[in-house]
């Protein structure tokens, strides 16, 4: 015990891996729980009752599971930075309780839905469900935004202009796993809303960071780094590489360029925020990082869990793959 109490695992560079784990993290949330909000907003496009049923039944396998990484980012930032997770959801309390409730309308809505067969009951759910799922990215996406400008408030427009792009990014993500999943006109449909979403998406990311670097000097040369400047290129690479895709027909493609564009930008967040961990309070990432033996211990416990974890939803995905069957229905 006094050698985890006097210094980090094998020398490694722990507030710094912990750092780009919390981000890794939630970069596995918006990219997996993605695609269920943009199947979410896209159930808004669909009139005919067998192919809501399928967006449904696409989804129903994985979104439960898909949101227990927001929980394992919540839990990874209070255990590795509890200074930072306190500072947060002080400041932003009342966008926390948004998110959460409009997570809980996203989940709760597909089950209501299915309790009656109303109309009127079931316009009601349907619309619900478009609302949180769209409600979510989009609060998220400010957060996001807000955590890294540091802004006191809730509102501002970098972080309006972030939710705006996430919604887009998961509407493409919704798209591609639908050409997955689905066959025919739904299919076709899911892929020409997909196309305007990713297009539509790297333009709200272009005017976020200029709206980024216009109200916030301190990140300016951040923005402007080489690092930054590459993966904004990239960015630009994997939404062509989308659309050739989804054009092509080659929609596994496609859904892997999305993860591509997930991760891209929440890298992209992580890079100009370091090593300023909390921009409000100035807190750097080794002065937030807790003491070295819970730092050492979290260290061996991800170590051992996060390849369990992976694996499970690689096997979760293995046996619900392939397009959803006629018979397949919602639970």
């Amino acid at each position: 015990m006094t050698d985890l109490a006097s210094a980090t695992l094998f020398g490694l560079p722990l507030p710094e891996i912990w750092f780009g784990l919390v981000f890794f993290i939630l970069g596995m949330f918006l990219f997996l729980d993605g695609f269920d909000f943009g199947i979410g907003i896209l159930f808004a496009t669909r009139n005919d009752d067998h192919e809501k049923e399928t967006l449904f039944a696409a989804i129903g396998p994985f979104w439960d599971g898909n949101e227990v990484w927001l929980v394992v980012f919540g839990g990874a930032l209070f255990a590795a930075f509890p200074e930072v997770y306190a500072n947060l959801f002080s400041r932003y309390y009342l966008l926390m309780f948004a998110i959460l409730a409009a997570l809980g309308l996203r989940g709760l809505s597909p089950e209501m839905y299915e309790e009656r067969e109303d109309d009127q009951w079931r316009r009601y759910w349907g619309w619900a469900f478009v609302v949180g799922s769209a409600l979510t990215p989009f609060l998220l996406g400010m957060f996001a935004i807000n955590w890294l400008t540091g802004v006191p408030g809730i509102v501002s427009i970098p972080g309006v202009l972030g939710g705006l792009a996430v919604v887009a990014l998961t509407i493409a993500d919704g798209a591609a796993f639908l050409g997955l999943k689905t066959r025919g006109s739904l299919r076709d449909d899911a892929s020409a809303y997909g196309i305007r979403a990713v297009v539509a998406y790297l333009g709200l990311v272009a005017l976020t960071l200029v709206a980024i670097y216009v109200t916030t000097p301190a990140l300016q040369s951040a923005l402007l780094s080489l690092p930054v400047t590459a993966l904004v290129l990239l960015s630009a690479a994997l939404v062509a590489g989308y659309l050739v895709a989804t054009r092509r027909g080659e929609y596994l493609a496609a859904f892997a360029s999305t993860a591509g564009l997930v991760f891209g930008l929440v890298t992209v967040i992580a890079v100009t925020m370091f090593p300023v961990v909390d921009r409000a309070t100035g807190l750097t990432v080794t002065e937030g990082i807790v003491s070295t033996l819970p730092l050492n211990i979290m260290t061996i416990m991800m170590a051992l869990l996060l390849p369990i974890v992976l694996s499970y939803f690689g096997v979760l995905y293995s046996v619900f793959s392939g397009p959803i069957e006629a018979e397949e229905t919602y639970g």
